[in-house]
This record gives C-alpha cells, sequence and structure tokens, in this order.
C-alpha cells in the first residue's frame, strides 16, 4: 500500500493493529466454543476477554519486537497476550494451530474489504447510470476497430459500463461468499485436539462457514477466486478508461475528463488537458492482473500446507484490495465530473459523409429484389467513392442507375433516417436497468 492510491477506509483493515484484533476475535471465539465443549474454564476465557482490549500502535510494536525472537508471528503474538492477560491467557489457542487463527482471521479481513468494494462499485454504478440517462438520446458514432460504423448514442455507450458494473458486483459477492471461510481443525485437518462441533460453534460466531476438508489450511482456490474478481473488475474499469482516452483524443474531443482551477497539463505546454486519471486507471489494472496471477501461484502448496503463499498473501492482500478500492472511487468522481460535447459527436457522426448509413441502404437494394452480393457491390462502389473522392453519399446514390432504378427516393430518404437507426434506445434501458 502506498498512501497515494490508498482511501483510509480500506488502508486501516490492514494495520497491524487491525490484524491482531482479527486474531484476538479467532481465539476468543474458538475459545467460547471450547468452553461449551468443556475444554477450558468459562472464567478464564471471561479474562481473556475482559483484559485482551484493543491493540494500539505501541502493542504491535511490541509484538513485533517479540517475533524478532520467536520467528513465528502467531507465538509472538500470544507470548504478548500473556503479558497483557497474565495466567488466563494460557488457555487461548488450546489445541488450534496457527493457520486457524490466520485463515480465519485472513477471511474475515476480505470479507469487510469486499463489503467495500461491492460498495464501490455501487457508486461507480450509480454514477454511471447517471450519466447514461443524461445522454440517452445524444447521437454519437459506433466504432469498430476504430474506424466509423454506425450511430449509437452516448447514453447506450455508458449503459454498456453499468450493465458491465452489474456484474462486477456478482462477481464481488460471489468470491465474498467463497472467501468468507475459516477453519479450527489442527495441524493437518483432522481435529485431533478439538472437533468440528467446536470448529462449526466458533466459526458461526464470526459469520463464517467452516471448510468442509481442510489441511493445515484453508485452500487457496478461494483466494485465487477473489483475487481474480478484484483483477476482472479492474479490467473493466480499464476498458472504460482507454474509451475515455480515445474520445479525449484532440482530433475526436467527444468528453473529457475534468479539469479543474489551477490544474496544470504539462512542465512544458500549457495548453495542454491530459486524461491522467484514465491513465492511471490503466496503469494501476495491469498491478490488479499481477496480483491475480500471483494468488492464483498460491493454489499448489506441498502436501498438507507450507508458507510460500503467506509472503505473498501479505502483500496482494493489502495492495489489490486498496488499489481496486481507490480505483472505484476515482473512477465514479471521474465519470460524475465527465465534460461531454454532443455537437462535437455530431460533426464526427457526419464527418464521413454518410457513409453510417450504408447497411440501410444495402438493405433497401435487397428488400427491391436484388440478391445480397450484387447490392452489397452497389453500396460498396458509392461508398469507395465517398473515401477516395470526399463526395456525399446520399448524392452518389442519387445519381447511380442501379439504386434509381430499385429505390424510390422516399425509401432511399428513410434509409439516412438517424431516429429510425436509434428507436429502440428506450427498450436497450428498459431492460438493461430492470432489477436495478
Amino acid at each position: 500500500m502506498i498512501p497515494r492510491y490508498s482511501r483510509p477506509e480500506m488502508a486501516r483493515l490492514w494495520t497491524s493493529e487491525a490484524r491482531y484484533a482479527r486474531w484476538l476475535e479467532v481465539e476468543l471465539a474458538g475459545a467460547r466454543a471450547m468452553v461449551k465443549a468443556g475444554l477450558v474454564p468459562a472464567d478464564a476465557v471471561a479474562e481473556c476477554t475482559a483484559k485482551g482490549g484493543a491493540f494500539s500502535a505501541q502493542d504491535a510494536a511490541r509484538i513485533e519486537e517479540i517475533e524478532k525472537t520467536t520467528k513465528h508471528d502467531v507465538i509472538a503474538f500470544l507470548t504478548f497476550m500473556e503479558e497483557r492477560i497474565g495466567p488466563a491467557a494460557r488457555h487461548l489457542h488450546f489445541g488450534m494451530t496457527s493457520s486457524d487463527v490466520l485463515d480465519s482471521a485472513l477471511a474475515l479481513t476480505l470479507r469487510e474489504a469486499a463489503d467495500l468494494l461491492i460498495a464501490g462499485v455501487e457508486k461507480a454504478r450509480g454514477a454511471v447510470i447517471a450519466r447514461a440517462q443524461e445522454y440517452k438520446q445524444t447521437p454519437c458514432i459506433g466504432r469498430s476497430h476504430g474506424i466509423h460504423a454506425e450511430p449509437t448514442t452516448f447514453g447506450l455507450k455508458l449503459l454498456g459500463w453499468a450493465d458491465e458494473l452489474k456484474r462486477a458486483r456478482v462477481r464481488l459477492q460471489r468470491a465474498r461468499e467463497t472467501i468468507s471461510v475459516g477453519k479450527l481443525s489442527g495441524a493437518v485437518g483432522t481435529f485431533a485436539h478439538l472437533s468440528p462441533t467446536i470448529e462449526e460453534d466458533a466459526l458461526s460466531s464470526l459469520g463464517l462457514a467452516a471448510e468442509p476438508v481442510s489441511t493445515q489450511i484453508v485452500q487457496r482456490d478461494r483466494h485465487a477466486e477473489f483475487f481474480t474478481a478484484i483483477a476482472q473488475v479492474g479490467g473493466s474499469l480499464e476498458r472504460f478508461a482507454v474509451e475515455i482516452r480515445h474520445l479525449q483524443r484532440t482530433e475526436v474531443r467527444e468528453a473529457e475528463e475534468p479539469f479543474t482551477a489551477g490544474q496544470k497539463g504539462s512542465s512544458a505546454m500549457p495548453h495542454k488537458r491530459n486524461p491522467i486519471l484514465s491513465e492511471n486507471l490503466t496503469g494501476l489494472s495491469r498491478m490488479l492482473r499481477g496480483y491475480a496471477l500471483a494468488a492464483m501461484e498460491d493454489v499448489a502448496l506441498w502436501h498438507e500446507r507450507d508458507i510460500s503463499h503467506s509472503s505473498v498473501e501479505r502483500m496482494i492482500g493489502p495492495d489489490a484490495t486498496v488499489t481496486l478500492d481507490f480505483m472505484l472511487h476515482r473512477f465514479a468522481g471521474l465519470v460524475a465530473g465527465l465534460r461531454v460535447y454532443p455537437e462535437r459527436m455530431m460533426e464526427n457522426l457526419r464527418a464521413t459523409r454518410g457513409l453510417v448509413f450504408s447497411q440501410p441502404v444495402l438493405l433497401a437494394l435487397i428488400e427491391s429484389g436484388m440478391e445480397r452480393q450484387a447490392a452489397y457491390v452497389v453500396v460498396q462502389r458509392n461508398a469507395m467513392r465517398v473515401w477516395d473522392e470526399g463526395k456525399e453519399f446520399h448524392a452518389l446514390l442519387l445519381a447511380d442507375a442501379d439504386v434509381q432504378a430499385r429505390v424510390p427516393r422516399e425509401r432511399l430518404e428513410r434509409a439516412f433516417d438517424l431516429q429510425h437507426e436509434l428507436r429502440h434506445v428506450d427498450a436497450i434501458f428498459a431492460r438493461a436497468l430492470a432489477g436495478g
């Protein structure tokens, strides 16, 4: 995590103090379940609960000082708890292994991070929907291969983003469920010293499911799914950002990032207004894909467990969640402040002198009885003259004998009707926004 790309709401989940608080939460949940099973005394657990307390930066520093000697983070934590609580702390961690604490606590953290990410997706989607509604009927040119294709509306372009963000929300919700799993099954998952009942009791109090068949760890395919879902959301944001970057190009200039008072675009060229927010989103998305790959590498551990995944997760856990959280809020602000230029969109739509209506003309010829390939030749030869000679497509068609012989002028005029091309926009909006 670096402050430049961190929001405090997400970053606080990954502080040392928060990590130790989660560990204690898991330890106490396990201890309470063991009280019910008669394994540890209730008064000792009550004392641990009363004296356990919150963790300050000084507490975290003390635990990390102990770890310099123990070379083991959980043992350092338990040693600190004995210092703080006294003899009653010996009943913490009874029959448990380190990963019982670490994996269950990580699940709690990732679940809370998922909630923030889902809220971020909703904020971004809300911003997109608002602008989509605003420009629902604003015509612009649709492009394929970067070349003018057929008319669309700017609202429809944005509506597609909203629908993709809806799928992003579903992916994160599914990943949240997949990752909300812990374990208290011991060193190799056999419940040699506890029982499945104790595990289920403890985890249910934390709102976690139990890994049905664990080893020493919760299996890392779950984490791979979580970080892959994060990367997929980042990929969507990158797609939207690339579109904004293209639309802001000087030759296009249909939309533009907000440019605030006092902002500077270049140290050398005072005229510059660059798409820096979108470029930033593109770059950060690359990082998310790297984190997802690292998570997938963690799936194949040795036997019942090794710790090659541990160092990876210490980095990608905070970095991936903090980065996507930042990206979602940055994107929401970008969309809310996006400058849109409908007049320029119309200029660009008309720039090819009517070529964007080539398919309606083709269909009119086919409807007249002309074979499709012959009709294609007629339309294409006129279209190529527009490209090569700079003439108007409509005028060329009016002068073409093959077109005149088959397509009445009134029918040809309908082929150039922009509103007819966009007549289903309302229906598409209704379908896409149905169900929220």
